[in-house]
C-alpha cells in the first residue's frame, strides 16, 4: 500500500487508530502535542517508529496527540509545503512552478488547517535536505524534517481544523528535484558568467540580504557571506558590507558577526580576519564593482 492509499484510510479516523495503521503500512510516524506541531518526545522525529508497541504506549499517553512523520529517507516521503500567512501565500508561487513542470509526479496532496498545501513526492535516492523559501511560502521537507499527517488537527483562524486529503495521483509517481525547485522559487543573486569570482557584487547581495524574511534571514546572510569570502574578502569587510542590510532585517551585531564569522570559517579556515591592509583595497574595489545584472 502506498502513501496516498494509507492517507485516504486514516481520513475519518482518531489519531490513535491513525497511528497504528501507518506504523502497520511500514510509515515511521512519532507524537506531537494534541493541536500542535511540537513533539512529545525527546528526539522528536528521531523517534519516529513503526514499531506498534511503543506507539501504542505513546498514544495510550496522549490519546490526542498529532501525528508526525520524518519527511526523506526514514519514510521514503518528501513534501512541498505550501503556506498561507497574513503576508502571503504560496499558491501563485506554486501555480508557476507546476507550469514549469517542477513539480510533477506527485503522490498526494493535503489541506493543511491553515488552508496551505503539502504535496507528497517520493523521496529522491539521494538524500534531499530541508530548506524554506519564505519570501514565495514554498518550503520543503526532505531529510531532516518532519510534516504532520492527517488526521491531526491544529488550531487556525477560524477554529480547530483537520489536516485532509485534498487529491491523490493515478498518474506515475517520481520524485521532485528539490535543488531545482529552490532555484525557482528563491533565486540566488548571480553574476554574468555564472559563479564568477571576479562579478561578485557586494551591492547585490547586501541587497538581497535586506529582503530576507523571517525563517530565512541567518540562512541567508551566512550564504551571502560565503559567496564574498569565496571572493576573497575578509570577515571584518563583510560585516561592513551587509552588516547594514542584516540590521535593517532585525539581526543584531552579535548575530551578524556570529554568522559571518562561521561562514568564513566554513569557507576560509585558517585565513586572517582582521582588518585589509591598504594593499588590499584594490582586490577589494575590483571584485565588489557594480553588478553587470541583476536579479528577481
Amino acid at each position: 500500500m502506498n502513501i496516498a492509499e494509507v492517507l485516504l484510510r486514516v481520513g475519518r479516523s482518531s489519531t490513535r487508530e491513525a497511528a497504528a495503521r501507518f506504523a502497520a503500512e511500514g510509515v515511521p510516524i512519532f507524537p506531537c502535542e494534541p493541536g500542535g506541531k511540537r513533539p512529545l518526545t525527546g528526539a522528536g522525529f528521531l523517534d519516529a517508529t513503526t514499531d506498534i508497541d511503543r506507539i501504542t504506549a505513546w498514544w495510550s499517553r496522549s490519546p490526542r496527540a498529532n501525528i508526525g512523520m520524518p519527511t526523506g529517507g526514514p519514510s521514503g516521503i518528501d513534501v512541498v509545503d505550501v503556506d498561507v500567512k497574513a503576508d502571503g501565500t504560496g499558491f501563485p508561487m506554486l501555480q508557476r512552478a507546476l507550469e514549469e513542470g517542477l513539480l510533477e509526479g506527485e503522490l498526494a496532496r493535503v489541506r493543511t488547517p491553515s488552508g496551505g498545501l503539502h504535496v507528497y513526492f517520493p523521496a529522491a535516492a539521494s538524500p534531499q535536505r530541508c530548506w524554506q523559501a519564505a519570501r514565495s511560502h514554498i518550503d520543503f521537507r526532505g531529510d531532516g524534517g518532519y510534516v504532520i499527517v492527517p488526521p491531526s488537527v491544529a488550531f487556525a483562524a477560524n477554529g480547530m481544523k483537520a489536516y485532509s486529503p485534498y487529491s491523490l495521483s493515478s498518474a506515475p509517481s517520481r520524485p521532485v528535484n528539490a535543488g531545482a525547485l529552490r532555484d525557482f522559487v528563491d533565486p540566488r543573486p548571480t553574476s554574468r558568467g555564472g559563479a564568477h569570482r571576479e562579478g561578485v557584487s557586494a551591492e547585490v547581495l547586501s541587497q538581497w540580504v535586506g529582503r530576507l524574511r523571517e525563517g530565512e534571514r541567518n540562512h541567508g546572510l551566512f550564504w551571502a557571506a560565503c559567496r564574498l569570502s569565496e571572493a576573497g574578502v575578509i570577515a571584518d569587510a563583510i560585516v561592513e558590507v551587509l552588516g547594514p542590510a542584516a540590521s535593517r532585517i532585525g539581526l543584531d551585531a552579535g548575530e551578524i558577526e556570529r554568522t559571518v564569522s562561521s561562514a568564513y570559517r566554513h569557507t576560509h579556515a585558517g585565513r586572517p580576519t582582521s582588518a585589509m591592509t591598504a594593499a588590499g583595497n584594490a582586490p577589494l574595489r575590483r571584485q565588489l564593482s557594480p553588478p553587470t545584472r541583476s536579479f528577481p
